[in-house]
Formats: structure tokens, sequence, C-alpha cells
């Protein structure tokens, strides 16, 4: 039987400077967290109260799409670091358990500036659906290559799956209200983040699916440039040729999803209640 720790369970740690042996002192319990965090509840109960805002009408559209698409899209950031930490749990790193990983807390997460508010600043000031990235995973406790791979892939397939279950939400609208608009914007975001995410650019999560399978050269020079290639990648974002057909291409997914081009706009401007 496994002595690894398991999600939700009381275990004990040995105290960091006392050397293993019958005559050091008890071990330290170590309390491993339990379900999802008292944030991240609160977060799905501001979606979904604002959502039936939206939906009935109560309040002012734009401010209360505003709150709803800004709390789904930080629950959804919460899903996607949660689908990289469970799946590395699943393939040997439990150290996901110790650090709250799976708890979908996002204060639990290595860099809350990097997983939850530079998405949102970027969602603010262009509508982009930044990927956030700052679960620390223990690569090599991970059993496999192909474990190493399904790390990466996890988030991206979870924004995947997450913009599916809208479209499939909206092809049952009746009419056009700000809620459904609402809505498209965030499938619209959830496809802008995978696209995104899945770019074999060194620091994203594309590249991490095809890392174990690189020459260590190679990884070496991507490790340097990681931290300016990400910056590099939204800075070319910015070039009015190559924005317009980035977002052409992901408006052009968005149509196979049957989700309207023109819905999605009512959507960010909704969403962008100042201007």
């Amino acid at each position: 039987m496994s002595d690894e720790p398991r999600y939700g369970e009381r275990v004990q740690r040995p105290a960091a400077s006392t050397p293993p042996g019958p005559a050091g002192p008890a071990p330290t319990p170590v309390r491993v967290p339990r379900g999802p965090s008292p944030i991240f509840l609160g977060l799905v109960a501001l979606t979904a109260v604002s959502g039936w805002a939206l939906w009935t009408g109560f309040g002012t559209p734009g401010v209360i799409a505003f709150v709803f698409v800004a709390a789904f899209w930080v629950v959804t950031l919460c899903l996607h670091e949660f689908a990289h930490a469970f799946v590395a749990y699943r393939n040997g790193d439990h150290s996901v358990v110790y650090r709250g990983y799976l708890t979908l807390d996002p204060l639990r997460y290595t860099h809350v500036v990097f997983s939850i508010v530079l998405p949102l600043v970027f969602l603010l000031l262009g509508g982009i659906g930044l990927p956030g990235g700052a679960v620390f995973i223990d690569r090599s406790a991970l059993r496999t290559r192909f474990a190493r791979t399904a790390v990466s892939a996890a988030g991206p397939l979870t924004n995947i799956g997450v913009a599916i279950v809208l479209a499939i939400a909206l092809a049952f609208r009746e009419g056009s209200s700000p809620f459904w608009a609402a809505v498209a914007f965030l499938a619209f975001l959830q496809v802008t983040a995978a696209v995104l995410n899945i770019l074999p650019v060194p620091g994203l999560d594309g590249f991490g699916i095809v890392e174990p399978y690189l020459p260590r050269t190679w990884l070496a020079g991507a490790a340097r440039i990681a931290p300016f290639a990400i910056i590099g990648l939204f800075a070319l974002l910015w070039i009015p040729a190559l924005n317009a057909a980035f977002f052409d291409g992901i408006l052009g997914l968005l149509q196979l999803l049957g989700v309207p081009r023109t819905l999605v706009g009512t959507g960010y401007s909704l969403f962008q209640f100042w201007r």
C-alpha cells in the first residue's frame, strides 16, 4: 500500500531539523487542505448571483456584465491551474497536495500576480484571454514523458472544455439578451486563452507539451529566453496587422462552434461599460 498522501488526509511530517530515529520527537502533524476553498466558492457564488442579475435584467446591464465576466473568468483561471495540479497528482507529483493547489484557492498558487492579476489586467485593457501559468510542478516526480505532456496540456484542454460548454448553452438561447452576449464574450476569452497557451513558446503550456521530447541543449536555451518570449508574443499582438489576423482566426473558430461574431462584440461592449 502506498504511503503517499491522499487528498484530504491528515498526514505527519518529521520535524525538519530532527534526524530520523527513535530518540527524536514525535512527527509534526500536517493538515492537508480539503475541498474547494472558501475563496473559490465565493467566486462561484458571485458568478451565479451576477449571472442571475444579468438574466433577469436587475441593475445596470454593463456593470452587471462586467462583474459576471470578471468573476467567471477568475473561476476558469482557477480551473485551469487545478487541471495542471490534478493531472500531476495522478501521475506521481504529490507535492501539489501540500501546496494546496487542489483546493482551487487562487492564493495558493505560486504567483497570484501571473495567474490572476495579469490575466485580469489584460482582460480589462484589451479583452485578451491571457492564460495563467503559476503552479509549481515537480516534473522529476512525474513517471513518464507522456505524463509531463499531459500535465501541460491539461490547462488548455480545460479552457477548450469550458468554451464547448458555453457554445452548447448558446445553441439553446432565445434572443440576444445581455446575458447571452456576456456568455458569448466568455466563450471568446476561453478560445483565446486556449489558442495562446498551446503555442510552442517557452513559458507557455504549448512548449511544455513538446518539452519532454526536445534535446537538452534546446531546453537550456529555451529556459534563458522564456521570460522574454511571452513578453515578445504579446508585443507582437499590438501590431495592427497581426492583431487583426489573430482575432479573425479566433472569431472564425468561434463561428465553427456556433457562436455569432456579432454577439461576441456586443458582450465585449457590455463588459467595457465605461467606454
